[in-house]
């Protein structure tokens, strides 16, 4: 069976401190950009007002949104 391949966008949370180095992964999935935009400013957009959670020891920064190429296979 030919895979299937699907395009979308998510939101790319992004970390880096001393303790555990720089972590990057996918926080959700969403049909569109402007959906990912918005859902990015209402859940996390209070990390930009918040110098305490940008610096050590956690290191945050506001999620990218990312364009994802989500392929699946039935094996």
């Amino acid at each position: 069976m030919k895979p299937q391949i699907k395009h979308c966008w998510g939101l790319k949370w992004r970390s880096k401190n001393k303790l555990s180095g720089l972590n990057e992964y996918v926080t959700g999935v969403y049909p569109t950009r402007s959906i990912a935009r918005r859902e990015r400013e209402m859940r996390f957009g209070y990390i930009r007002t918040r110098p305490d959670l940008q610096s050590e020891p956690h290191g945050w920064k506001v999620p990218a949104v990312v364009r994802l190429k989500i392929t699946t296979e039935v094996v």
